[in-house]
């Protein structure tokens, strides 16, 4: 292979220092995407759904389980 094809890459002290720069601040952009996501998906009312159906869920299966208390529930109250 001839020379001239070789492709030497020569870092310097200021080369590092701006490769460490540029990933610094790709980091930081990331961490602030990261974050707008969370906060946005914290303010959806998708989990608060979820979880108000796995309640719903959650109670369903106990009344099925135990259908005794139920009746007992219905009795006091009616």
């Amino acid at each position: 292979m001839n020379n001239q094809y070789v492709r030497r890459e020569v870092f310097c002290c200021e080369t590092c220092r701006e490769l460490k720069s540029f990933w610094e601040k790709e980091i930081s952009k990331q961490t602030c995407y990261r974050e707008l996501e969370e906060n946005r998906q914290g303010r959806s009312a998708l989990r608060k759904l979820r979880e108000e159906w796995k309640r719903r869920l959650e109670e369903r299966l106990r009344m099925l389980d135990n259908p005794e208390e139920k009746e007992k529930q219905a009795n006091t109250v009616g």
